[in-house]
């Protein structure tokens, strides 16, 4: 599903409103009943705004923001931890950098307060850009997305970057005016590879700042 980041190191989403026409699992991209998926009012949005429904969770950490979901969009993350303080600090942070980013994505605003508490810079940027494309088409998302093969390399005290896949198979977008599901079919292309570099910030955050993805890797197909 064409939804997740996609981008080289300079953190630009330049091709998120075509990407947001091929619909998750790679296939047709065509959606059933309405077809006007541009240009949707906030008001009319099926999905809850964060903080509706289950699905959420909080940072027990102080300057963390709370990230909630609506509970028709589960996101899994393998594996939670490394057994090391500092890896899963910067795997924790990552899996609500995620669900922050989605959680944008169904209130329609790039400025969201938590995803840009888990940005900084080139990433901050690229972020907003990618929730802006989905608000412009009036699209957001459902279904469920599991992220798994998760590495984390410390480079130094305040620098790290992490590896992982995520499995789109299951996820979908959603046209907000009519509810209805993107129809898809799951191909090669609905397996993605990521690899994210990530800095410590002055409240011990770890804040996304640049971002590459390859669609179809093989390393992440089932």
């Amino acid at each position: 599903m064409n939804r997740r980041p996609r981008l080289l190191a300079t953190a630009a989403f330049g091709t998120a409103a075509a990407l947001l026409l091929t619909a998750c699992g790679g296939g047709d991209g065509k959606a059933k009943g309405d077809g006007k998926a541009a240009g949707a009012d906030a008001g009319d949005r099926v999905s809850a705004s964060p903080g509706a429904g289950t699905g959420g969770s909080a940072s027990a950490s102080v300057g963390r923001p709370t990230v909630e979901l609506p509970s028709d969009l589960v996101l899994t993350f393998t594996p939670e931890k490394s057994g090391d303080a500092v890896q899963d600090a910067i795997l924790k942070d990552n899996a609500e950098f995620i669900r922050a980013l989605d959680a944008a994505i169904v209130a329609q605003n790039p400025r969201l307060p938590a995803l840009e508490s888990y940005t900084e810079g080139e990433g901050a940027v690229a972020a907003q850009q990618w929730v802006q494309s989905f608000k412009s088409a009036g699209w957001t998302v459902t279904g469920a997305v599991r992220y798994f093969d998760r590495h984390v390399k410390v480079r130094s005290k305040e620098a790290a970057s992490i590896s992982y896949c995520a499995d789109e198979s299951k996820g979908f977008s959603k046209v907000i005016k009519t509810g209805r599901t993107v129809n898809t079919k799951v191909t090669k292309n609905s397996y993605v590879a990521y690899g994210v570099q990530v800095e410590k910030n002055e409240r011990g955050i770890w804040e996304l700042v640049k971002v590459s993805s390859t669609r179809g890797a093989a390393k992440c197909q089932p």
